[in-house]
């Protein structure tokens, strides 16, 4: 990985243990604070969590099905989604004030950077008209989700970011309808036959940060970018 001077000074943080999701919230509400206050730099976060369904602001109650695990208010845009262990959660505390002020922007760029990341994997990640996310075809041809995005903005710096399934226990989101989509299946790399771990999977996330945070600064904050 080659870091720029736009890169360098954002924390990178990895978690080798599960975190509880009040902690996390907690935790990246309090940083995003600091950063929108001068106290401190970004930051990449890293983790997993223990089984545990999330809430987003347009969360509807139909749409959880079996609450066989804590449910937990996000504060994120979307609807319910799923996290467990397999699964790689980035949290990103990235302030959009120094970076073009396009929400729009951002968002797109974060699911170019995982898409990017997924493809040194061999998987052929992609976007979907009307649908946030990050999609590919399983084994059986069928589009599946592999990946979610879901961002807050505060005082113009991101909270919560993405998840990505690694090799999470697919099981679990049958107890939602992920993100409100019921006519998709989900997916992940291993089941698509892919041996990653999860060390292999942060470095290609690194590899490919420096252009994500390339693509945020080419936004001048008095236009709105194209995606």
């Amino acid at each position: 990985m080659t870091m720029t001077a736009d890169t360098d000074a954002i924390e990178w943080q990895v978690e080798q243990d599960p975190v509880p999701y009040p902690q996390a919230l907690e935790e990246m509400e309090a940083r995003a604070a600091a950063i929108a206050g001068g106290q401190a730099n970004e930051r990449v976060w890293l983790i997993e969590h223990p089984p545990l369904y999330t809430a987003g602001t347009s969360a509807n109650r139909a749409e959880l099905l079996d609450p066989r695990f804590p449910v937990y208010d996000a504060g994120r845009g979307g609807r319910y989604t799923y996290h467990g262990p397999g699964q790689r959660v980035g949290y990103l505390s990235i302030d959009l004030g120094q970076r073009g002020k396009d929400i729009r922007n951002f968002v797109h760029h974060l699911e170019g950077w995982v898409i990017a990341a997924l493809a040194d994997f061999g998987v052929s990640a992609r976007r979907a008209e009307g649908r946030i996310g990050i999609w590919t075809d399983d084994l059986d041809g069928r589009e599946a989700k592999i990946g979610a995005i879901g961002v807050r903005v505060r005082r113009w710096v991101t909270l919560h970011g993405f998840s990505v399934n690694i090799d999470p226990d697919l099981t679990h989101f049958s107890g939602i309808v992920p993100c409100g989509i019921s006519e998709f299946p989900v997916t992940s790399l291993a089941a698509l036959g892919v041996k990653a771990s999860m060390a292999e999977f942060d470095d290609a996330l690194r590899d490919h940060f420096p252009a994500f945070i390339a693509a945020l600064r080419k936004c001048p904050a008095a236009t709105a970018c194209s995606a």
